[in-house]
């Protein structure tokens, strides 16, 4: 909420996990329904392992660090309702899980690759804010400062076999 007004949140979901060509970093790709905004986040190596793992359905014989924060959470009798991507400063992405917890609703700080391997735990929607999607399209994202243009047509040309392609 900013200025008392509501903003426009998109739901995205995982459309994959790759290792950027140039800086060969983890990148999630969030892509919406409709396929037509697609927005790559850069993200470190353990929270990538984490949402892979879990994208993959692997078992883990103790619980890694967001198992445990789910189970924080659903031991507390709390929710994730939603994790939102909802601010883009100075190439770094900020997100919030939004947990209900004794029927109120709570908004957490979190980074956003935190925040959806969390979400991807407890199947929780992820959303992104339109104005973070149209910043990102105009911004030169990733750690290289890529070309905007030049990765929106890269992502929009990936084969679905390559985002499979994250190996950990």
């Amino acid at each position: 909420w900013r200025g008392g007004a509501e903003l426009m949140q998109i739901e995205m979901i995982i459309k994959g996990l790759m290792l950027d060509p140039t800086t060969k970093m983890p990148i999630v790709i969030l892509r919406d329904s409709k396929g037509e905004d697609t927005l790559p986040i850069w993200v470190g190596s353990p929270e990538a392992n984490a949402i892979a793992l879990q994208i993959e359905n692997v078992a883990t014989p103790r619980p890694m660090t967001h198992d445990l924060l789910r189970n924080v959470i659903q031991d507390l009798k709390g929710e994730v309702q939603k994790i939102v991507v909802c601010d883009l400063k100075e190439n770094t992405f900020y997100a919030m899980i939004y947990l209900k917890v004794n029927g109120e609703v709570v908004a957490i700080d979190s980074r956003p690759s935190d925040a959806i391997a969390l979400a991807v735990r407890v199947k929780a929607p992820i959303f992104v804010e339109e104005s973070v999607i149209r910043e990102a399209k105009k911004s030169d994202l990733g750690p290289e400062k890529i070309d905007s243009e030049h990765l929106q047509e890269w992502l929009e040309s990936l084969d679905p076999e390559e985002l499979g392609k994250y190996k950990m």
